[in-house]
């Protein structure tokens, strides 16, 4: 009843034929104008996922009270000295910090001038009371320089040096290291290329590596949502600033950019780069095995007309029904393109096979009608049981596969609508020939023999296929962190990498909000404990320990020094003439020494620059003076600043700091840092775990890719359960037969053991834009079984020999043809799905043509 009222619905199509095919170009009118003014893409990971689940809500409401913490900019700093570093860092703040226009703030979070004149406090005791001796040791070089910041100080401090080997009381043991950095610099300077010294590198020594090797400005930018990259402006800003800056277009400096605004830009600029260019490879892939499958170009352009149109029919949908595609659900054209192309290519090639007469309308509209008596209901099923597939995701938690299973299912019943309504109108204006008896493959009759011959083998290798993929299930693997589906080669990944090694800068982090001060001191203790923590930081971290102990050796050493680093009247600046007089004086009291020097002392090659300089030109010598002390005055500055620290509380902490860790109704955040690098799964699976049997309500990015990958494989899981049991009741209900409905879900099932095996041997790591496969290829491998099994329930009697193999194989291929596309990419995610997804159609296909014959029961078979 129901194959002969969708026949009779055909032929009503197809002879208002020019009517029918006015009203889907009205409707993919209004559907193109729906998406361009309705539908929008956000790559934000966080918004795949229901805000009903609690750690969820715990990571949003971090978001919610400390807002400075979200969607941020970061210029990262690489330069050749930490000097250049914090200069180049320096006027790019303050350049941002003006553009109100792009940014509501730029700053320094490491330049903080409370952190600077503490500095010294925030080592521990035994460092610092080196550092300081160290410091005391060359008082003499530094009130030469403090008298005298320039070159001419410099040289006079080195004839000092000088002296003091002389007389034997100069132990020169410590300072090797910054004797031979000054000696490459007065080399370079002579041979007139000057590089500026690190006075940071020349008088810390190792201390400077302390502060970490880069620089960083960290912005809030306004974004702008009606553009595809709501931070493109703002990036562009910060890229011209760097431009400008002098150590960058020297190259000293480089400005790399990341933070959430950067990645979630590039995200999307190349999954929508991938998913255009693989569109439209795909579509024109499809037309060309379409040509192979049907065999005219009368039928190839209905086919595609009706795929554009079913396209644009779900895009509308798609803009009124979610408004907002993600990551996951932007892939459904290629998806709903891979799929709907089977019910075409099924309909179309039973078409092609009908005998009437094509030369009259008539012969025609009887092919067309009776094309959809036997096709009608199979493609229908095969439909209802594809919809239900993605509509079973639809109720779960993981938003990302839920929209585009309600995307991609409507899609299903929109493209069984377009194949039994505008496929026949435009064929039937189209007009193909008819009675093409090669639809079939007669040449695929043996194997279907040898298959039925070879049954109760070939069932059984299946069957140990089927328990190999049931035993590696337990061993699949999910990996739910987001930066490694994202483009390792861009710009902001690259600059994330820099950062991970260092704890402090680490995006693996864990945040708890306590009810107080004291609650926050307490748990940060507790937590600092848990192994792989690095260091659980609130606000108290922000206030020295042991201050007493500390404030006086630094007291102590500043009685000594600031007396001569103080100095009201520096010297006035030489001219070339002078410094060539001091370069002079010092090269000739460096040479009264040299018989001193062990013969790899740089002292000698110091003297022997000194002497070069003295004879050079001005420039050279204006040049070198330059380079050598440019830096000099900040450092000087910044010890002046440190030797003069007080004792400091919690008050103390300024706002700009406080902020982040204090909300002003006295709840604190506690920070915590993991113990090495967190970019394996594993690693950082069990830093969460072991933060959470000490606090388990724990937030955090650290936490929410833990959580979001348990909760997206338990959504799967639900999932699938679904889909199952509403594919199982629709196939009861179509086929009347429990075992008519097992020989469908059979093959579904070994497919996806197969599938399982593969991923494992490969390995393909599973993640949350390549699990979407599990979705598909319920909808795929259903629809090909059923074809199978209801042919064989109308009489076929060779299946790999039917006109419905071939169009299943072409059907595989025109689908395999859309995954391709995805697995080219050049996003990772993306094209891991393309690659998961490729396999499942593998599997799926090998069920379909040889699982599925071998099971079919033979006696009836040949009863038929």
């Amino acid at each position: 009843m129901l194959s002969a009222f969708i026949g009779r619905f055909i032929t009503v199509c197809a002879r208002h034929a020019y009517a029918v095919i006015a009203l889907f170009f009205v409707l993919s009118a209004g559907a193109v104008f729906a998406g361009a003014n309705y539908l929008g893409v956000t790559t934000d990971t966080s918004k795949m996922l229901s805000d009903r689940l609690a750690w969820k809500q715990r990571s949003d409401e971090m978001g919610r009270l400390f807002p400075q913490k979200e969607n941020l900019l970061v210029a990262v700093i690489e330069a050749d000295l930490p000097e250049e570093g914090r200069e180049t860092a320096r006027l790019m703040a303050e350049r941002l910090g003006a553009d109100h226009k792009n940014f509501d703030f730029a700053k320094r979070p490491d330049a903080n001038p409370y952190l600077v004149r503490n500095g010294l406090m925030f080592l521990d005791t035994q460092p610092l009371s080196k550092v300081l001796d160290d410091t005391i040791a060359a008082q003499p070089f530094l009130a030469a320089l403090a008298q005298d910041p320039s070159a001419r100080g410099l040289f006079g401090a080195l004839s000092l040096i000088a002296e003091g080997v002389k007389t034997g009381q100069a132990d020169l043991g410590g300072f090797q290291p910054a004797l031979a950095g000054f000696a490459d610099n007065m080399e370079k300077a002579v041979a007139g290329h000057p590089q500026p010294l690190s006075w940071e590198r020349l008088l810390g020594g190792q201390l400077s590596d302390l502060a970490g090797q880069y620089q960083f400005v960290v912005t809030k930018p306004k974004l702008d949502y009606g553009s595809f990259q709501p931070g493109g402006d703002a990036a562009a800003a910060m890229r011209k600033a760097a431009e400008g800056l002098e150590f960058v277009r020297d190259g000293h400096a480089k400005v790399h950019m990341t933070g959430q605004v950067q990645l979630d830009d590039e995200e999307f600029a190349t999954v929508a780069e991938g998913m255009v260019a693989g569109l439209l490879g795909s579509l024109a892939l499809v037309t060309l095995w379409l040509m192979l499958a049907v065999r005219s170009w009368r039928v190839v352009v209905p086919i595609v007309v009706t795929l554009v149109v079913g396209l644009l029919l779900t895009t509308g949908f798609a803009a009124v029904a979610v408004g907002t595609l993600n990551l996951i659900s932007v892939a459904f054209a290629i998806l709903f393109v891979g799929i709907a192309v089977d019910f075409a290519i099924q309909f179309s090639v039973r078409f092609r096979a009908q005998h009437q007469d094509s030369s009259n309308e008539r012969g025609i509209l009887e092919a067309l009608a009776e094309t959809g008596r036997e096709t009608g209901h199979q493609i229908l099923v095969a439909a209802l049981a594809t919809s239900a597939g993605f509509l079973a995701f639809t109720p779960t938690a993981f938003l990302g596969v839920a929209q585009l299973g309600l995307i991609a299912g409507i899609g299903m019943m929109v493209a069984f609508v377009c194949t039994t309504t505008l496929l026949p109108a435009l064929l039937k204006v189209f007009h193909p020939p008819l009675d093409c008896p090669s639809m079939g493959y007669a040449f695929m009759k043996p194997a279907d023999v040898k298959i039925r011959h070879a049954r109760k083998p070939l069932l059984l290798v299946f069957g140990v296929v089927a328990l190999a993929g049931i035993i590696l299930v337990p061993k699949l693997q999910f990996d739910g962190d987001p930066l490694h589906t994202k483009n390792p080669n861009s710009e902001g990944m690259k600059a994330l990498h820099l950062l991970m090694t260092n704890p402090q800068s680490s995006p693996y982090s864990a945040e708890l909000l306590v009810k107080s001060l004291d609650d926050a001191q307490k748990d940060a203790e507790k937590l600092s404990k848990v192994p792989g923590v690095h260091d659980a930081m609130w606000l108290g971290s922000f206030v020295p320990e042991q201050q007493p102990e500390k404030l006086a050796l630094i007291q102590d050493a500043a009685n000594i020094l600031l007396p001569t680093l103080i100095v009201p009247t520096p010297k006035p600046e030489p001219d070339a003439q002078a410094l060539r007089d001091a370069a002079q004086n010092t090269a000739t009291a460096l040479g009264g020494i040299l018989d001193k020097l062990p013969t790899n002392d740089p002292l000698r090659r110091i003297q022997v620059a000194l002497a070069k300089l003295a004879q050079a030109p001005d420039k050279i010598v204006l040049d070198a003076n330059h380079a050598l002390v440019r830096f000099l005055p900040q450092e000087l500055d910044q010890l002046r600043v440190m030797l003069q620290a007080t004792p400091v509380t919690l008050k103390d902490v300024p706002p700009e700091l406080a902020n982040d860790y204090l909300l002003p109704d006295g709840r604190a955040l506690v920070e915590v840092h993991p113990n090495g690098v967190m970019s394996n799964s594993g690693a950082l699976r069990k830093f969460v775990t072991s933060l959470q049997k000490v606090e388990p309500d724990i937030a955090g990015s650290a936490v929410d890719i833990v959580e979001s990958a348990r909760s997206i494989v338990k959504a799967f899981e639900q999932a699938a359960i679904a889909a199952i049991i509403m594919i199982a009741i629709i196939l009861y209900l179509s086929l009347r037969r429990l075992t008519d409905m097992a020989l469908v879900l059979a093959p579904l099932m070994l497919s996806a053991l197969m599938t399982v095996i593969l991923v494992v041997l490969l390995p393909e790591t599973l993640n949350f834009a390549n699990i979407i496969a599990l979705p598909l290829l319920l909808g795929v491998g259903v629809s090909f079984n059923i074809y199978f099994v209801m042919n064989w329930r109308d009489g076929v009697k060779y299946p790999l020999a039917s006109p419905t193999a071939r169009a299943v194989l072409f059907s595989a291929l025109t689908t395999g043809t859309a995954f391709g596309s995805l697995a080219l990419s050049h996003h990772p995610g993306t094209a891991s799905m393309g690659r998961l997804l490729l396999l499942s159609l593998a599997c799926t296909l090998l069920a379909t043509l040889v699982f599925v014959p071998a099971l079919l029961p033979k006696r009836e078979i040949d009863e038929k």
